[in-house]
This record gives structure tokens, sequence and C-alpha cells, in this order.
């Protein structure tokens, strides 16, 4: 394909979409590799797929393969959704929360999404989403962005006691921040300060240059 191998010189764009959540969303080839991105960062492949691979191998191929049912809060392209089921070959079930139908739109045309059968698109909030669910998970992955900005419930109490509610004793949370300045860094500590003794936590700060990963693993 002529455009892939161009894209290792320079950047080249396959769609641009207006998107009521993002503003912006645009699918491009770089670097031989077709990635979607918002106006000012990467929404899905890419760097981001990369980074959510070592939050996924810091909890290990194997033991992903045993779990049984993993929410995924914040889809966009499904880069992860990707990852678990071709590279870790994860076959058990998968729900996917997004709130940007755009997104999904893109994701199902052009990286195929809808094809993975293990697969479950919920197409709304995450909050509100944890909030009812009466499902439980063995992993639960967050990565909700919008543009370069982390909507504040992430961080909350409330939503956080609400996502151990639903992770099995032995399940993974894996959280995918972004620190750009003080603030953000002084919110991350304060993030940890809601898991007790009950939980083992690990940040895994300067991933890809600005992400910091959290992998939390429920004890009891």
């Amino acid at each position: 394909m002529i455009a892939k191998f161009l894209s290792y010189f320079l950047p080249i764009n396959v769609i641009k979409k207006k998107s009521s959540v993002s503003n912006s969303i645009e699918v491009t080839w770089n670097n031989g590799e077709l990635v979607i991105d918002s106006k000012n960062t990467n929404y899905s492949y890419g760097s981001l797929q990369r980074i959510l691979k070592k939050g996924l191998k810091y909890i290990g191929y194997e033991r992903i393969r045993k779990f049984e049912k993993v929410l995924v809060l914040g889809v966009a392209g499904g880069s992860v959704i990707k990852t678990l089921v071709e590279d870790i070959k994860f076959s058990g079930k998968i729900i996917g929360v997004e709130l940007d139908p755009e997104i999904i739109e893109i994701a199902n045309t052009y990286f195929k999404i809808n094809e993975i059968k293990n697969l479950e698109i919920v197409i709304g909030d995450a909050f509100e989403f944890v909030l009812k669910s009466k499902d439980n998970f063995d992993l639960i992955i967050i990565d909700v962005f919008q543009d370069t900005t982390m909507p504040s419930f992430l961080f909350e109490p409330h939503f956080t006691q609400r996502v151990n509610k639903i992770l099995n004793t032995n399940g993974f949370i894996l959280f995918n921040t972004m620190v750009i300045n003080e603030k953000n860094r002084i919110r991350n500590l304060d993030y940890r300060k809601n898991f007790d003794e009950n939980y083992s936590l690990r940040m895994y700060p300067k991933v890809e240059v600005h992400n910091e990963l959290f992998t939390i693993k429920k004890l009891s």
C-alpha cells in the first residue's frame, strides 16, 4: 500500500471527523501504522497501544489468559482490545465502554473491532456503567481521556470504590494516566490513598514520556 510506505517519511491522513466528545478525530498512516489521533494526542494504536501493552505485560500475559471477564473503560479505536485478543490470546468475555459513538464507528470501519466475537461494546458513560454494573471482572482497564484531559471523576473516591467493588479478588486494575505538570503528579499521589492493605499497588512513571501507569491487585 502506497500510503503505508509513504507514512515512513510523513504522516498520511486517511480521514478527519468531527466528534461531539473528542472534537476532532483523525485516522492517519504514521510510520507504517494506522493510528487514531485527537487534536493533541494519540488515541489508539501507535504510542497508546505500546503504553497499555507494557501495563498488560506487568500484570502478565499468562495470568490474563486465565481470566474470565475483562472490562475496558474507554475503548477509542480498540487497540488494547486488539492486544488482548491477538497478542495475549484472551478468549474470555470483554466488555468495552465508550462514550463517543463516532470513534466506535471509526474503530469498526478501519480496525474491524466489530468482528471480535468475544467483545461487547456499550455506548455510554464509564461512571454510570460502573455505578450500575452487576457483573464482576478479573481485569478492569481504565483509559478514559478527552483529548489530553482526564475527567476528574476517575480520581474521586466514590468511583474508585465502585470499581473496587466490581473487581474480583486477585483481579487487577490497569489505569493509564497522563502527567504533564505538577498538579497531575500530586493528583496521582493522592489517588494512591484510595487503596489500603487489601490492595497491592504499583506505579510506573514516564511510560512513553508523559504517561504514568498504575497496576492494582485486589488481595482480599
